[in-house]
């Protein structure tokens, strides 16, 4: 997930400028966009000189890039710490959807990262488009597995239904803030999702 630029307190070092430059192009990618921050921004909010940046990233895209790799690694460590307690894979998928409600209706979430760079970048090719398909993708395919576990048929359709529960409760947490936002019940829509796939795979086969 998202995180905020960290401050350097007294007593400890500053944060090395590939970080700060992370932290910062982060922040500003996250709240305004790919498109309307510049390298000029990230530079003077970050204390970071040009000559530094372009010794780490040889272009903005590389930067996004680079800040998408991180966002990847910061979902999968928050999906994994919303499903840790569970002890089902049914219970696992159920406790995702429920951390998604939260967390997607807190003053924090601006939406999906990766959803905005796809709408950034359409170009199919652009790294910070395919970086954002792969999470996509990876989301899907972990869902489906998990889907498999629990028992549940069609487990790949399940998935597919799951993400676009997600990917919808992404766009509601940017369209309508911490308020009165429909993805609060983006977890009782996925317990409704899985149980009549439950139901569906208990059913007899005919014939």
């Amino acid at each position: 997930m998202p995180r905020p630029a960290r401050p350097a307190t007294r007593g400890t070092a500053s944060p090395e400028p590939r970080d700060r430059l992370l932290d910062t192009a982060g922040r500003l990618f996250y709240k305004h966009g790919f498109r309307a921050v510049g390298i000029d921004r990230i530079l003077a909010e970050s204390g970071v000189a040009k000559m530094t940046l372009y010794r780490h990233f040889a272009s903005k895209d590389e930067l996004i890039a680079a800040y998408l790799e991180r966002a990847d690694r910061e979902f999968w460590e928050w999906a994994e710490s919303a499903m840790a307690a569970a002890r089902t894979p049914e219970a696992r998928l159920l406790a995702l959807f429920d951390a998604l409600a939260r967390h997607t209706t807190s003053a924090e979430c601006l939406g999906c990262p990766f959803q905005g760079a796809a709408l950034a970048f359409p170009e199919l090719e652009h790294p910070g488009h395919r970086r954002a398909l792969r999470n996509k993708l990876a989301v899907r395919d972990r869902l489906a597995s998990m889907a498999k576990q629990a028992g549940l048929r069609s487990s790949e359709s399940l998935a597919a239904q799951l993400l676009l529960l997600m990917d919808g409760a992404w766009v509601a947490a940017r369209v309508f803030g911490p308020g009165d936002n429909p993805g609060a019940s983006v977890g009782q829509a996925a317990r409704a999702l899985i149980e009549a796939h439950r139901r569906a795979s208990t059913k007899p086969s005919r014939g």
